[in-house]
C-alpha cells in the first residue's frame, strides 16, 4: 500500500464518535469507525468529526502538562523545580539538547492537531447541508468551519512561537504531493491565520447564543485573532539573521490587535472581567463550573482520568500537597521566584492567589514554605472538591488559553503603541484590570503614567502580575525582546532581596486549626521581630537565600539549583538569539528528511 492511501486511511480512522477532551458536554462510547465521507456526512458527523480536533489541545503532550506547565519557563516569573535533565528541566534552563522527547511529542501532536483541521475545513463546505441544508443546519455548520478555522490557529501559532518558522500545510495531506514539507515563512502564516481568523470569528455565535462549553464562540476567535496579531507585530528570532527582529510594518498588526479587542469590550453582555480575581481559580476553574462574566475566553477541556485527555494541573504544580492529606498527593514542580513574590503591592489580592505560600501535610495541617521554594497556585488540589471525579495524576482541570484581562491589556498595550501614548480609553482598559488586584483598595493603584515608554513599562509590568502561571509571561518577553533583560533582572532583585535587611530573615507562625497565624501583623515586611515565646515554628525567609556550603561534607543550605545559588540556576544556559527558541529535535529532522533547518545557533 502506498504512502497516500495509508495516510488516508488513518485520517479516516480519526474520526470516530468517541471524543473525551470536552468531558462536560460530551461523553460517547465509540462504537465505530467513519470513513472521510462519512464522518462529513451529516451535521452530527462532521461535529464529531471537530471534537476530534480539539481533543489535540489536550493530555500530556497538550495543554494537559508539557505545553502548559513545561514550556514556559525558566522567566523571571517562575522555574521548574528539580535538578537539570534531558526533558523538562533542560527546557527551564535553556540546556536544550536535540534527543529531548518532550519537545518532540507536543510537536508531533500540534501538527497532528493541523491534520484533523485541515480535513474539517476541506470537507464541511462541500457538504450539501453547508448551502442547501436547513436554515439550522447552515447556522450549525458555519460554526463548525469557524472552530476548525480557529483551532488551526491555536496549533501552528504553538508551533510558530516555540519553533519559528515551521511547516504550514493549509491542505489534508492526502491532497500533498510532500507530505514533509520544508518550513514555511511565519510572517507568512500569520498572514493566513490572521486572515482565517477573520473569516472565522462571523460565522461562530457569541457566548451567550450557545449553550456553555468549551467549544469555541465569536469572543475566543477575536482574542486569539489579537493575540496573533501582536505576535505578528512583535519581535521573533529570525533563521535568516539569527538575530532577534521586529518587523518595520508592525503598527499593521498593533491596529488589528485593538480593533479585535476594542469589539469585544464592547459586548460587556458576553465578556468582562469577573468581580473578585480568586473566583476565576478557585470558584470556576477548580469547582468545573462556568463562570458568569465569561472572563474565561477560550478553555482546553479536560476529563477521562487519562493522559491522553486529561491534564495534570493541581498534581504536577500547586501547592506540595502529603499524599496522606484528604486532597490527595500533588504539587511543586513549578516555583515561583523570591522576587515575583515581591514584585506585588501588599495590597494586591492577586500576590495569593498566584503564589500560595504553604504546603499540606499529612494531617491537613498548612505549613509555611521558605523564601525559596513558593510555588504557583491557581491550580490548586486543596481547592478543588474531593468528591468529583479525578485520579492521582489527573485532577480535570481546564486550562485557560485566554482570559478577558487580556483582551482588556492587549487593547492598552497596542493603543499605547499606535498613538505614541496613553489614550483615556487605554488608561481604563488597564485600571480596569489593577483595580480588581486591587479590590477594596482601589485608591491604592498608584498613579497610571501616559508616556509611551512609561505606560509601555506599566503594561509589561502589568502583565507580569496579571497572568502569573498561566503561560503568558516567557512569550509576552520574547515577543517584546525583554527576555534576556528580564532573566538578568530576576537574578539581581534576588540577590537584592537577600542583602535587603527591610525584609525579614525568619518567620515565626504557628497553627490555627489548619491555617497559618502569624506571629507578626506584617510577616513579610516587618524586619526585626523578636523571638517570641514557646508555641511558635521559626522557618527561613530572607535566609533561606543565603548560599551556604559546609566546607567539610558539602551540603548545601538555602535556595538552589544544581548545587549553585537560587538567581544562579535560573535560566542557567539561556543564550540571547538562540534560547528564544527550541531546536527541531533529531527525531523531527529525521523525519523530515533534509528539508528542516535547525534553529539558530543549535
Amino acid at each position: 500500500m502506498d504512502l497516500r492511501k495509508l495516510t488516508l486511511l488513518s485520517i479516516a480512522a480519526c474520526f470516530t464518535l468517541a471524543y473525551t477532551g470536552c468531558k462536560k458536554f460530551t461523553e460517547v462510547e465509540p462504537q465505530s469507525q467513519y470513513s472521510l465521507a462519512q464522518a462529513f456526512s451529516s451535521v452530527s458527523n462532521a461535529t464529531s468529526a471537530v471534537l476530534g480536533v480539539y481533543d489535540e489541545l489536550s493530555g500530556d503532550n497538550g495543554y494537559g502538562i508539557r505545553i502548559s506547565l513545561y514550556y514556559p519557563y525558566d522567566s523571571d516569573e517562575g522555574i521548574v523545580s528539580g535538578a537539570i535533565d534531558n526533558g523538562r528541566r533542560g527546557i527551564g534552563r535553556y540546556q536544550l539538547q536535540v534527543s529531548n522527547s518532550e519537545l518532540t511529542n507536543p510537536f508531533n501532536q500540534l501538527y497532528r492537531g493541523v491534520e484533523k483541521a485541515n480535513l474539517c475545513i476541506e470537507q464541511i463546505p462541500l457538504m450539501a447541508q453547508y448551502t442547501s441544508g436547513t436554515e439550522a443546519d447552515k447556522k450549525e455548520l458555519r460554526r463548525l468551519y469557524g472552530e476548525v478555522l480557529t483551532l488551526r490557529a491555536q496549533f501552528l501559532f504553538e508551533l510558530i512561537r516555540n519553533w519559528g518558522d515551521v511547516p504550514a500545510p493549509f491542505i489534508p495531506s492526502y491532497k500533498q504531493e510532500n507530505l514533509f514539507a520544508p518550513a514555511a515563512n511565519r510572517d507568512s502564516t500569520y498572514d493566513r491565520l490572521i486572515a482565517d481568523l477573520a473569516t472565522a470569528k462571523d460565522l461562530m455565535p457569541w457566548r451567550t447564543e450557545a449553550v456553555r462549553n468549551e467549544r469555541l464562540t465569536k469572543g475566543a476567535a477575536k482574542a486569539l485573532r489579537a493575540r496573533l496579531a501582536l505576535f505578528r507585530g512583535g519581535f521573533s528570532l529570525r533563521t535568516d539573521s539569527k538575530t532577534m527582529e521586529r518587523r518595520a510594518d508592525y503598527l499593521k498588526y498593533y491596529t488589528i490587535a485593538r480593533d479585535e479587542c476594542a469589539e469585544i469590550m464592547a459586548r460587556r453582555d458576553q465578556h468582562t472581567l469577573n468581580a473578585v480575581y480568586e473566583d476565576v481559580w478557585r470558584r470556576y476553574v477548580s469547582a468545573f463550573t462556568p463562570d458568569p462574566a465569561g472572563e474565561l475566553m477560550f478553555e482546553v477541556g479536560a476529563g477521562g482520568g487519562n493522559s491522553n485527555s486529561d491534564s495534570r494541573m493541581g498534581n504536577y504544580d500547586g501547592p506540595s500537597i502529603n499524599a496522606a492529606s484528604r486532597y490527595g498527593t500533588g504539587g511543586g514542580g513549578v516555583l515561583m521566584l523570591p522576587n515575583y513574590f515581591y514584585a506585588f503591592g501588599n495590597l494586591d489580592t492577586r500576590r495569593d492567589v498566584n503564589i500560595p505560600i504553604y504546603a499540606i501535610g499529612a494531617t491537613n495541617l498548612k505549613s509555611l514554605r521558605r523564601l525559596g521554594e513558593l510555588t504557583n497556585g491557581k491550580f490548586r488540589r486543596d481547592w478543588r472538591n474531593p468528591l468529583l471525579p479525578g485520579t492521582v495524576l489527573n485532577v480535570g482541570y481546564n486550562w485557560p488559553i485566554i482570559r478577558f484581562a487580556d483582551v482588556l491589556l492587549m487593547f492598552a498595550e497596542a493603543d499605547n503603541e499606535i498613538n505614541n501614548g496613553a489614550s483615556p480609553a487605554a488608561v481604563a482598559a488597564f485600571e480596569e484590570v489593577r483595580k480588581r488586584g486591587y479590590r477594596g483598595n482601589e485608591a491604592s493603584i498608584g498613579v497610571t503614567p501616559t508616556g509611551k515608554t512609561t505606560f509601555f513599562n506599566a503594561i509589561v509590568n502589568e502583565r507580569y502580575l496579571e497572568f502569573g502561571g498561566e503561560a503568558i509571561r516567557k512569550y509576552d518577553l520574547i515577543r517584546w525582546n525583554l527576555l534576556a533583560t528580564k532573566i538578568a533582572e530576576a537574578r539581581a532583585n534576588i540577590v537584592q532581596l537577600r542583602d535587603n535587611t527591610s525584609i525579614p530573615q525568619y518567620i515565626y507562625w504557628r497553627n490555627s486549626g489548619e491555617e497559618i497565624q502569624y506571629f507578626s501583623a506584617s510577616p513579610f515586611t516587618t524586619a526585626a521581630v523578636p523571638s517570641p515565646t514557646t508555641g511558635w515554628t521559626r522557618t527561613d525567609w530572607r535566609q533561606h537565600l543565603q548560599f551556604i556550603v559546609n566546607p567539610t561534607t558539602g551540603a548545601i543550605t538555602g535556595a538552589s539549583i544544581d548545587n549553585l545559588p537560587l538567581q544562579d540556576g535560573i535560566a542557567r544556559f539561556f543564550t540571547p538569539n538562540k534560547s528564544e527558541l527550541f531546536p527541531y529535535t533529531t527525531a523531527i529532522l529525521d523525519t523530515y528528511g533534509g528539508r528542516l533547518k535547525q534553529n539558530p545557533n543549535y
